[in-house]
């Protein structure tokens, strides 16, 4: 450590000192009483006490500068992933490598830094080679490296590897704020192997009872030419397709689509699996196994009327063509048998009649809570249908039809449409709505409302409402047929029309959930790296969330075996990480108390099992180089791995690096210099006391 003062600072310091001579020269010059020595002495004290005093009243900055060696860091990261314990050229040795990188580690230690990681799925300190990491992710392991050593001297990188990475994205675009050299040390066999493998299977995750659909698999093989083997599909274990596939190179690559039907409501456990051929390096990767969820979403929609009329085959064509939704149309008699308790929605089209067909039927109706959708004309009885239900009221009706028009109406919310659809609709014939002044709920949220001639009215056409959670619809009039002919006329590619049926349809059946009690997963699928998270809420009878009580939760394989668990509270709800589960099919339930009742909820997902290690058997020794290269690096071979420590000790590029750290600081705040002062004043108050000079 040194201290500096400045040219104009030495000349204020001689003006102080100056200031302190002539201070004691005053005091002492015609003092006779004290003897010379004694006389000297204070003269010195008086002298150096008024000096340090009026140097204060400067404030001088005093600069401070230190030096800190910073030795360089060498970086040894260790690839602890499966695909090192997979495949081993001919003569690796295990155990002696592991020797010769602990005696780099310790020849590299006396004169650098040494730090040391294993990275697979994740990334550890020190060195690990049980190699059970399911996943290689090397750009993590760059990421890190920049995270924790930034601003700091990194003097080298050593990364021993196969170059297999098969998460995160490519290192070589992850290392150019790395600015060190990487040696490489290239694990693994480079030279292809022996070898048919499912590199891929894609499918959907859901798919709905009785669909077909496709899974896609991809089916590579090596040094296999001219070879044959079978993809076999299982369904939850039973074979239930096959397919010969002919080898026609040794690199060979092609993606064969398997056609499967959902004919089992659940989740499906799908497996594909390649035969195996003779003298395979591994047949660990022949075989993939995935989880579909069928689920039967198809909602049925009951159509009953009192006799036939055109529009209910407009409305039975758009609610077909959307395939999750079934559409039945139910006339006359056949209202007296059929259950409307089976159906997600009911279409009363002009009913309750004029001719009381439908009496027993709508008295069934009554006792279900059910979503309808209403639908007047001519044929409506008036008078019934405004007791049957509480949100519209038609009074005066006298039995006569007044011509309506669609109007769309301002701020309907509940499904979109486009300007060219609204454009479509302004040239639609008019429907026929019966006669009479029309009452409607506040609540009511219409789509149309009336436009009788050229008048725009604020009487709704299309609506719905919605009491205590029960929906239902209101078409104020009977003519589709007529909208449909309009389409046809105006030459429209898809029909608005059908939109307009399907998206109400959907809008009507679709149930709110108002559980007061729900748990729910992520996701229904997950990895087997990945943690299972959960989310649940919990309502009071004010449906206001709460968290009071505990809530319990049970995951149950495939086995029978069963994980338990307590939910974590967050500030009004629930959460659960429940770790990382083996690859399988799961099933869940939460329980929890409140108010004296007792609440479940239940759920299911799967975990997918990790075979990325297992797709690739090749190492690729030319990313390895390519590291090197770029970083001004070089690869070396395992039995080669003690000529890194060499290569790292003649590299000039890796030195220690002096950091001067520069610090000023005010003289003023040198509590020291203030004991000093105070010293002195004293020491020259008693001598002067002591000599009778006070």
């Amino acid at each position: 450590m040194s201290s500096f003062l400045s040219g104009n600072l030495i000349f204020s310091f001689v003006g102080c000192v100056a200031l302190g001579v002539l201070n004691a020269w005053l005091l002492y010059r015609k003092n006779v009483n004290l003897n010379q020595k004694l006389r000297y002495s204070l003269v010195l004290l008086r002298v150096v006490a008024v000096t340090a005093i009026s140097w204060l009243l400067f404030a001088p900055l005093i600069k401070t500068i230190n030096y800190t060696l910073d030795k360089p860091i060498i970086i040894i990261g260790q690839d602890n992933s499966l695909s090192i314990a997979n495949v081993k050229p001919a003569g690796f040795d295990q155990k002696f490598y592991e020797r010769n990188i602990k005696a780099l580690t310790d020849k590299l230690s006396g004169k650098f830094e040494v730090k040391t990681y294993s990275f697979s799925d994740k990334i550890t300190d020190g060195l690990d080679f049980k190699n059970q990491g399911k996943l290689t992710d090397a750009s993590a392991f760059f990421q890190k490296i920049k995270d924790e050593y930034v601003n700091r001297n990194i003097g080298a990188i050593v990364l021993a590897t196969d170059g297999i990475f098969n998460r995160g994205g490519n290192p070589l675009y992850n290392i150019n704020q790395i600015n060190a050299p990487i040696y490489t040390v290239a694990l693994g066999d480079s030279i292809p192997k022996r070898d048919v493998l499912i590199s891929n299977a894609n499918y959907n995750n859901i798919v709905y009872l009785e669909d077909n659909f496709t899974v896609e698999v991809q089916v590579q093989a090596y040094q296999s030419n001219s070879e044959n083997t079978n993809l076999i599909t299982y369904q939850n274990g039973v074979k239930v397709d096959q397919q010969n596939v002919s080898i026609n190179s040794n690199t060979f690559t092609k993606t064969i689509p398997v056609k499967l039907r959902a004919s089992k409501v659940g989740m499906q456990k799908y497996t594909v699996s390649l035969s195996a051929l003779p003298n395979e390096i591994t047949t660990k990767n022949n075989t993939q196994t995935f989880y579909v969820e069928v689920i039967d979403g198809r909602q049925k929609v009951l159509l009953a009327a009192s006799s036939a009329h055109p529009d209910l085959g407009v409305l039975t064509e758009a609610i077909s063509l959307n395939k999750h939704y079934e559409a039945k149309l139910a006339l006359a008699d056949d209202l007296n048998t059929i259950d409307p308790a089976k159906f997600d929605l009911i279409i009363l089209y002009q009913l309750p009649d004029a001719q009381n067909i439908s009496s027993k039927f709508l008295e069934k109706l009554k006792m279900l809570k059910k979503p309808i959708w209403y639908i007047l004309g001519a044929q409506s009885a008036i008078n019934d249908f405004n007791k049957i239900q509480k949100e519209v009221n038609i009074s005066s009706a006298n039995g006569s039809l007044q011509e309506v028009y669609p109007d769309f109406a301002n701020g309907f919310t509940a499904f979109s449409f486009t300007e060219a659809d609204k454009k479509v609709f302004s040239t639609f014939d008019p429907l026929l709505a019966p006669f009479g002044k029309l009452t409607v709920s506040t609540t009511a949220s219409p789509i149309f409302n009336q436009r009788i001639g050229k008048l725009s009215t604020q009487q709704p056409l299309l609506f719905f409402t919605n009491e205590n959670g029960l929906k239902a619809g209101y078409l104020m009039g009977e003519g589709l047929w007529r909208w449909k002919l309009s389409e046809a006329k105006n030459n429209v590619a898809e029909s608005s029309l059908n939109d307009l049926i399907s998206k109400t349809v959907q809008y009507l059946s679709v149930k709110d959930d108002k559980r007061k009690f729900k748990v729910t997963a992520s996701k229904s699928a997950f990895d087997e790296s990945e943690t299972i998270q959960f989310n649940g809420t919990l309502y009071n009878d004010s449906y206001e969330p709460v968290n009071d009580p505990e809530v319990q939760l049970s995951i149950k394989n495939e086995t029978g075996k069963i994980y338990n668990f307590t939910f974590a509270k967050t500030e009004n709800a629930y959460q659960l990480d429940a770790g990382t589960l083996p690859a399988g099919n799961y099933s869940f339930e939460a329980n929890t108390v409140f108010g004296n009742k007792k609440f479940t909820s239940s759920g299911r997902f799967y975990v997918s099992a990790l075979i990325a290690e297992y797709q690739q058997t090749t190492a690729n020794h030319q990313l390895l180089n390519a590291l090197s290269k770029q970083t001004n690096g070089k690869l070396f071979m395992p039995i080669d791995l003690l000529k890194i420590a060499d290569e790292i000790l003649k590299n000039d590029n890796i030195k220690t690096i002096s950091y001067e750290d520069r610090k000023y600081d005010e003289l003023i705040n040198m509590k020291w210099l203030f004991g000093l002062i105070l010293g002195l004043v004293t020491v020259e108050w008693f001598l002067r006391k002591r000599n009778g000079e006070i």
